[in-house]
């Protein structure tokens, strides 16, 4: 999979990821680092445990990361439910969808980024 092909795949922007960060060789080498981010795990142990200041700033720290790297999918997610957890209110059951659509967009990034040539 191409870089372009990559950021179709996930909803993102290759124009506007081209236009933030220099060089395809950098973005790339920001992509293959993302796996190893700790912010995923973080947000699904806090939401377990229901600590929700802390879901609330990994859901933030993945909204960030996901912006700056042209994560499209993953940006949008990350940001529905970082408003669901801003502030005192917990994680309702009904916002248990925003969750699992964090979920599935962190599947099909990392998918994808195993997929890109």
């Amino acid at each position: 999979m191409t870089l372009e092909e990559f950021y179709t795949a996930i909803g993102g922007n290759y124009q506007e990821t081209m236009q933030r960060l220099p060089s395809e060789t950098m973005i790339r080498k920001f992509i293959h680092k993302y796996p190893g981010d700790p912010s995923y795990a973080s947000l699904s142990a806090a939401l377990e445990a229901q600590d929700w200041p802390t879901a609330f700033r990994a859901a933030h720290t993945i909204k960030g990361v996901a912006q700056n790297l042209g994560f499209g999918l993953l940006y949008k997610t990350a940001a529905a439910l970082t408003e669901a957890l801003r502030g005192p209110a917990a994680l309702a059951d009904a916002d248990r969808p925003l969750w699992d659509a964090v979920r599935e967009a962190q599947t099909l990034t990392l998918t994808s980024i195993g997929a890109l040539d």
